[in-house]
């Protein structure tokens, strides 16, 4: 749920700023407004400066940490954020050392690409040879198109073949080059073997370079993570010198902050204490205000795919609780294959328990490989193997549970999983019609969610007298009699109240003028809930699509593996392994990708769309001092 909130605005002289800052970053509890947006400083940039290059130098020793192996073990030294530049400067020199040597070690590669096929010779009997009017041209041609002539004409000697290559060398006692059709190759002027010693010296530096990058890892890190810290205190403390603004000749200046609502006595009582002018209140409607969320543990999880899409607003319902059980729902049915889902659970728990910083996320996937197992066994699908057709004793039982084509008759010429797929976008459709009609009851007033709180009952009405039936419930004359009604007192409000504002007209006009607004704007209402609706209606197909294709992938390479393995023993179980791990691999990954799309399509387009939700808050960041 979003947290209330309460504005602050604050009248400070020049003589108490200082100190009034100091503890309002002590508090730790006020999100201040930026009163000067896009304002900048030097100090500002500066800051901004040196957090790309912490930023760049932290990746740089993660690399360094990942990728090479320490010849020593390092002892840690307590962190020292003074320390901090001076060792951001010496990751970056070997940065940029370890660079010039890669380049080096590249250009060295090269060189010695280009005398291999040549083999070791002497630069300087070579030259002596110049000196003599002899003068060596180096080629490479196709072997079929070498011919012996050159070695009468110009003295040609073939050095190498290499993938269908002559490497050779020619001369000519003429200033003119020969009359030969190859590839004149233009070779480095130091022998192989001082290429191959500078390589090894070049790869030396290389190791020493990285082993004084792990070592800065392993013993300042904690200082360069300190002074990162401090660099973001330096740069949330200019953020807030440039959200004031200056006021009876710059000898007051004015501030406008942010708390929460349960932590307002706190920052009221500081206030009273230290006598500063202040005015609490509740936001104006118009105000951009600070958003936190605060859900239970379950819900939370979901968060950043909500992120992803973006914060609520102030005035928007917080659509997490609602649309959490939906989207995991949604990714088990997407994935729709048991082992599929006990894959991901095996995964998420060792993340859990091996990776303690990603817990969380490990946590959100157990929910979702939980769910998966559950959706699979449901439609009796395991690792492409449709369970309703085996011949498994223990499976027999379970079997007519199995909601498949297998296993259920059609509804009505249509696969049972696509009609439950149908419905579950009908109760998420209805349930994000609900919570607009709430949001609109938040914000204005009941009056104001009528309209939208109609149109829930006269479809939830519409679909129990209607639909009902279909599957085979019978109800009585009073009953249908109750949803008829329900149905034409919803019209009333769907016609009559879907812009209440209409009516806000002292003349008898305008009140006339206002109901023919309403009648109109429920015309299009209807016109656009007609067409809008099947179409939201229809996007959850893909739920039964999505798992559907898993399924008959998972099945296809299941059959090749049968199929293409020979009849070698041995050989035929290798075979099979390799094909099922390689399509079985291949399957899990695209089911994966469509599991979180396709969902988050749904709860970002269909859900958020009936729900109303506008999005674009921005997070409550009280200023406060960041540790480590």
């Amino acid at each position: 749920m979003i947290q209330e909130m309460k504005k602050l605005t604050f009248l400070v002289t020049n003589g108490e700023y200082e100190k009034f800052i100091a503890n309002i970053r002590e508090l730790g509890v006020i999100h201040v407004e930026e009163l000067q947006q896009g304002a900048t400083s030097d100090e500002l940039q500066a800051g901004l400066d040196m957090a790309v290059r912490y930023k760049e130098a932290l990746k740089a020793l993660d690399f360094a940490a990942e990728s090479y192996e320490p010849s020593a073990t390092y002892m840690p030294q307590p962190a020292d954020a003074s320390k901090a530049v001076v060792l951001l400067d010496t990751v970056e020199r070997l940065l940029k050392e370890e660079n010039s040597v890669k380049h080096s070690i590249d250009a060295t590669d090269d060189a010695i690409q280009q005398l291999e096929p040549f083999g070791e010779f002497s630069w300087d009997s070579i030259r002596q040879l110049e000196q003599s009017g002899y003068k060596p041209y180096f080629y490479a041609v196709n072997n079929k198109m070498y011919k012996a002539e050159w070695g009468e004409k110009y003295f040609a000697t073939a050095i190498n073949e290499i993938n269908k290559k002559t490497y050779f060398v020619a001369f000519s006692n003429e200033d003119q080059e020969p009359d030969i059709t190859a590839e004149r190759l233009f070779l480095p002027d130091e022998s192989l073997s001082v290429y191959q010693e500078k390589r090894k010296v070049l790869e030396e530096q290389l190791v020493s370079i990285h082993e004084q990058m792990l070592q800065v890892n392993a013993v300042d890190r904690a200082s360069i993570e300190a002074g990162q810290v401090a660099n973001e205190n330096d740069i949330q403390l200019s953020k807030v010198h440039l959200s004031k603004e200056d006021i009876a000749g710059g000898a007051v200046k004015l501030m406008v902050g942010w708390t929460l609502k349960e932590k307002a006595d706190g920052v009221v009582d500081y206030l009273e204490k230290e006598h500063i002018f202040y005015e609490l209140e509740d936001p104006a409607f118009d105000d951009n205000v600070p958003i936190q969320i605060k859900n239970d543990k379950f819900s939370s999880l979901f968060e950043p795919i909500l992120r992803m899409y973006s914060l609520p607003n102030y005035h928007d319902i917080d659509p997490l609780p609602f649309f959490a059980p939906f989207f995991m729902l949604f990714f088990g049915l997407c994935m729709g294959d048991m082992g599929y889902g006990l894959l991901i659970l095996a995964a998420s728990i060792a993340i859990i328990f091996a990776k303690p910083d990603l817990a969380k996320y490990g946590k959100l996937g157990a929910l979702l490989g939980g769910m998966t197992c559950i959706c699979g066994f449901i439609t009796g699908t395991f690792f492409g193997i449709d369970l309703a057709t085996v011949d498994w004793e223990f499976i027999k039982p379970m079997q007519p549970y199995f909601i498949n084509d297998s296993m259920k008759d059609s509804f009505f010429g249509y696969s049972p999983m696509m009609v439950i797929s149908v419905i579950i976008g009908l109760i998420q459709v209805l349930l994000g019609m609900t919570l607009a009609g709430c949001k609109a009851v938040k914000n204005y007033g009941f009056v104001y969610g009528v309209g939208k709180f109609s149109w829930v009952v006269a479809l939830l009405s519409a679909t129990l007298l209607f639909g009902f039936p279909l599957f085979g419930v019978e109800w009585s004359h009073p009953v249908q009699y109750v949803f008829y009604a329900l149905i034409a007192l919803s019209a009333l409000g769907i016609f009559f109240l879907n812009n209440p504002n209409a009516y806000k007209k002292d003349s008898a006009l305008g009140k006339a003028l206002g109901v023919g607004s309403n009648i109109g704007g429920g015309i299009w209402a209807t016109y656009g809930m007609s067409t809008g609706l099947l179409g939201d209606l229809l996007s959850y197909i893909r739920l039964f699509a999505l798992g559907l294709t898993g399924g008959v992938l998972g099945s296809v390479f299941n059959q090749l593996a049968m199929e293409m393995s020979p009849d070698v023993p041995v050989v035929h179980e290798l075979v099979m392994l390799i094909i099922l791990l390689f399509g079985h691999g291949i399957n899990f990954g695209l089911c994966m990708i469509s599991s979180f799309v396709h969902p988050m399509r749904l709860t970002f387009v269909e859900y958020f769309k009936n729900a109303d939700f506008e999005g674009n808050g921005k997070e409550y960041n009280p200023f406060q001092v960041k540790v480590k």
